[in-house]
């Protein structure tokens, strides 16, 4: 009897971080958290041929070719630009950027590892973007892989948009 309770007191405390581990799902074909795609303030409204991301498997302007990340030929328009896709330990990340104007006025999270630091820290990675209006953000604690590749994706973006 002198050894059964120490035995089930460790037997739990063994089992706690079993019961508490949230595992990591990395599979990159699977779609972003429920909450990637809205984190981002809505397009500017003088685009209204645009169609809404949710309503079409293309998310390029309607006149840019499907599956380029080449800006829209279009001038005064916003322009759409696809990073790279990062590969990272908890998935892959992905980011659209919108620019009107040169700045940069929506991002948006095209892949994103479906795990809940990447679910909170995804709308601060877009906050500071916006604020910093560069890839020159402060990365999330918690979540340094997933800003690690968010910012390195964010990076590709731009660079495509000032060689275009």
């Amino acid at each position: 009897m002198k050894r059964a309770l120490p035995a089930l007191v460790l037997s739990v405390a063994a089992l706690i971080p079993i019961w508490r581990y949230t595992p990591s799902i990395g599979s990159s074909a699977q779609p972003p958290p429920s909450g990637a795609e809205a984190l981002s303030p809505p397009a500017p409204s003088s685009n209204p041929t645009a169609p809404p991301a949710s309503s079409s498997d293309s998310s390029a302007p309607p006149d840019s070719s499907p599956g380029s990340s080449a800006p829209p030929t279009t001038a005064t328009g916003p322009q759409v630009i696809a990073g790279s896709t990062v590969p990272t330990e908890k998935g892959d990340v992905q980011v659209e950027v919108t620019l009107t104007a040169g700045r940069i006025t929506a991002v948006r999270a095209l892949k994103a590892p479906p795990h809940p630091q990447t679910t909170a820290a995804l709308p601060k990675l877009v906050e500071a973007t916006l604020e910093a209006q560069s890839a020159d953000i402060d990365a999330v604690t918690g979540a340094t892989i997933t800003s690690d590749g968010y910012r390195e994706s964010l990076q590709a973006a731009l660079d495509l948009k000032n060689g275009a």
